[in-house]
């Protein structure tokens, strides 16, 4: 079987971690040839590729970032850009699609599937926010990031008796919020599911300083807006991809909170180094198992699916139920976590 593997979307720790696998699996298990696309569905389109072998993928297990490089390029946006794809993958006599991705990589990839493209997908984002799968390749790296990060941010709040905020990731969905926070001790955090008001939120805050010196620390997701009427941000500029440019929101709460509270606010835009690194142990045995479920998939015909955890289990599920919609932090999760440990 000729094998293809490509990377989209964003990019995160674990990537090579998952590519590796695809090709020893393929390459050693069953004698499959794997060939590489470049820059994601952009490299299909536009037909640049790159043969893989074993020997090309030595020593990139604990590299971040990905050897075949990624875009957020997607064929059904660009003229002819489907059938392109379809064409280069018949050229090239590909019998299966290895699609790693986020949710707009995973849902070209099902679009295609319904063309009778033969695509497996494998699930990665630092936002965790793909459905049907408990985590996502890159996602406990980035917690992990944010964690040490908001580690030292303790102790000079603790010094100085201030209150550091710590904008992350997390566009549509809380989890790196939600679980940082919760692993580094956040007094407040703050995601895009639940809108905030700041005056409670410097309510809280003022309390805790109340009784003697506090090091707070507030966590907001990149994505976090305010409730509808209780503070005005700027709109958020549009890039190519017709995604909002986000990013500042943490500014903008630390000189809130410090207006409200008079006590003294720092601001850490901690932004794309949570994408950047060395994987974590977890991501590369994630990013292992499914590098090898998805060539198994690929051998039992199982197009259409995506590799998923689910319990400890690597199992699959549809690319239709993976994209149908994004897997939100749900409230009672939130309440739960703020009711019990950031009172």
């Amino acid at each position: 079987m000729r094998v293809a593997v490509l990377t989209g979307g964003g990019d995160c720790p674990g990537l090579n971690a998952a590519i590796r696998a695809v090709v020893r699996k393929a390459t050693v298990s069953y004698s499959d040839e794997v060939v590489g696309f470049r820059d994601g569905w952009r490299g299909v389109v536009e037909d640049d590729s790159l043969p893989l072998d074993v020997a090309r993928c030595r020593g990139v297990l604990p590299r971040g970032g990905t050897m075949l490089g990624t875009s957020r390029y997607n064929p059904f946006k660009v003229p002819g850009g489907v059938d392109r794809a379809i064409a280069n993958l018949e050229r090239h006599g590909i019998e299966a699609v290895v699609a790693i991705g986020g949710e707009g990589t995973l849902s070209a990839a099902r679009q295609l599937s319904r063309q009778g493209v033969p695509v497996i997908g494998i699930p990665k984002t630092i936002d965790n926010d793909v459905n049907r799968t408990d985590f996502t390749i890159g996602f406990d790296t980035a917690v992990q990031v944010a964690v040490e990060a908001i580690d030292r941010l303790h102790t000079t709040a603790e010094s100085h008796d201030r209150v550091m905020v710590c904008e992350v990731m997390g566009r549509h969905v809380g989890w790196i919020a939600l679980y940082s926070g919760l692993a580094a001790g956040a007094a407040v955090v703050l995601v895009p599911e639940e809108p905030f008001d700041l005056s409670l939120v410097a309510g809280h805050l003022a309390r805790r300083h109340e009784k003697g010196r506090f090091a707070s620390i507030v966590v907001v997701a990149e994505g976090a807006k305010p409730k509808e009427g209780t503070l005005d941000l700027p709109p958020a500029e549009i890039d190519q991809y017709d995604h909002e440019r986000l990013g500042g929101i943490g500014s903008v709460v630390a000189r809130e909170l410090e207006g409200l509270t008079g006590l003294e606010c720092r601001v850490t835009i901690l932004g794309h180094v949570l994408r950047g690194g060395t994987p974590s142990a977890f991501d590369r045995v994630l990013a292992t198992r499914f590098g090898i479920a998805a060539v198994d998939a690929a051998h039992d015909r199982a197009f259409g699916e995506m590799v998923a955890l689910h319990g400890g289990s690597v199992e699959r599920v549809t690319l239709e139920d993976a994209t149908s919609e994004l897997k939100r932090v749900g409230r009672s999760l939130v309440e739960d976590v703020a009711r019990v440990f950031l009172e």
